[in-house]
């Protein structure tokens, strides 16, 4: 497939004024995707839990106009967002090829979180996602014969890539593969795919509790840090041993081998960090109450053979991952002794979910 397949026949109908809302998830990547390479491509393959309970919920409301350029407004919780704007009209000029539909309509975008606002959790992939469904719901309407429901969502996926490159793993659920994979049939740069090799019933609603260390603004953007793996000295030995780690967690998926499933989530969150250690300019993304949570959490997974592990995405808060079954040990551990490690001693408890939908 290529991204020509994912340019429509012309649009046989019209629409009036009207809106459309979907709600969509964030997700967290156990395989790390960290490096790109022409629009949005990753450089090595990716696999991420869907989660649950952090999403964007999006409207988006539309009008004809008689104009050919670009016009968009966004809200975040009913306010006005100008500095947002910038952002969602150099996606719309990625992505207009594959939505002529973008010209001929006046947008205004109302968005809203269930995460905190600034708690470290990022909303692209959440927020993206949202809007490329959004926007896919709208084509749905204008073409002559709709896409089937799993066309629609890959399109979405593909959209949602050149917006932000996660969001391509937030349309479906609960495990999403991003990226071409020799061991993964259907697999792809252009979208994500629901993994669909074998996966272990004590898989299914796996818990993730968000430990809020940080709630600024990222020290490095997303697009600053993918680019630092342009010229990097390791970058290809990292993206190899991320492919290879795909292979692996396909064995410890069907398996259910936790003790080879938290090796390897644990060591791509710090081979993640390694490489913005070892970057030209360098960065050390994390933070001494980090690093604290860290060692707590493999002494407690010591001493009570629990099998409770962490991952991290580009900052300094931490994921805490660990089957359902465990979920009242752990949940009173992060309560007794991770949560004073937070920021106001915030914390966001979640799970596995299953992507975007509409919201009627």
């Amino acid at each position: 497939m290529t991204e020509k397949d994912f340019i429509p026949a012309s649009y046989s109908k019209e629409l009036e004024s009207g809106s459309v809302t979907y709600q969509s998830p964030s997700n967290i990547a156990l395989v790390k995707y960290w490096g790109k390479h022409g629009q949005q491509l990753p450089q090595n393959a990716s696999v991420s839990f869907t989660l649950n309970h952090c999403r964007t919920t999006t409207t988006l409301f539309f009008e004809p106009k008689a104009d050919e350029a670009f016009e968009v407004s966004v809200l975040l919780d009913g306010v006005s967002k100008p500095d947002f704007e910038p952002k969602i009209l150099q996606f719309f000029e990625r992505v207009e090829t594959y939505l002529p539909l973008l010209r001929k309509y006046r947008f205004r975008i109302e968005t809203t979180n269930s995460f905190p606002h600034s708690s470290g959790i990022a909303s692209s992939a959440s927020g993206m996602s949202a809007l490329s469904m959004c926007l896919m719901d709208m084509e749905q309407q204008l073409l002559e014969h709709p896409m089937s429901d799993d066309r629609r969502k890959q399109k979405a996926s593909f959209i949602s890539r050149l917006g932000s490159g996660s969001a391509s793993r937030s349309i479906e659920g609960p495990i999403v593969l991003w990226g071409t994979h020799p061991d993964v049939s259907g697999s792809s740069d252009l979208f994500g795919i629901p993994y669909h090799l074998p996966v272990h019933p004590i898989f299914a609603a796996y818990k993730d509790t968000i430990l809020l260390v940080d709630k600024g603004e990222k020290q490095v953007s997303s697009s600053v840090g993918h680019n630092l793996m342009h010229d990097h000295a390791y970058a290809q030995r990292r993206f190899n041993e991320a492919n290879a780690n795909i292979s692996r967690l396909a064995e410890v998926f069907e398996a259910g081998d936790l003790t080879a499933f938290i090796e390897i989530v644990e060591s791509e969150a710090l081979q993640l960090h390694a490489m913005m250690m070892t970057s030209i300019p360098y960065f050390i993304l994390m933070k001494p109450n980090t690093l604290e949570i860290i060692n707590r959490i493999w002494a407690f997974r010591k001493e009570t053979s629990i099998p409770v592990c962490f991952t991290l995405d580009a900052g300094a808060n931490v994921h805490v991952l660990y089957p359902d079954a465990h979920a009242a040990a752990v949940d009173q551990f992060i309560k007794a002794d991770l949560a004073s490690y937070c920021k106001n001693g915030e914390f966001i408890q979640d799970q596995t979910g299953f992507g975007a939908s509409a919201v009627i």
